[in-house]
């Protein structure tokens, strides 16, 4: 896919030093995406894999260290079914 071919991807509005550090990260995933100066990044999420991953980054940079230590240690606390 040619990632400047914007119609196929979805805009996430994040602050400029957080939507880079996504950007960086999404293409280490391989996950199409396009990130130009002043523009929010745009990704193609074709894949329920690329959902989750795309959702977890974007988590990861932009939620407070504290409340991702939280989320992880409730769900270690989970009872296994």
């Amino acid at each position: 896919m040619n990632v400047t071919e914007t119609d196929a991807l979805m805009p996430l509005e994040l602050d400029p030093i957080e939507r880079w550090a996504v950007f960086d990260r999404l293409q280490a995933l391989s996950i199409p995406c396009h990130c130009a100066y002043n523009q929010p990044l745009r990704v193609q999420v074709a894949t329920v894999t690329a959902a989750l991953q795309v959702w977890s980054v974007v988590q990861q940079a932009t939620q407070p260290r504290l409340a991702l230590a939280e989320r992880l240690e409730s769900c270690w606390r989970q009872p296994v079914q």
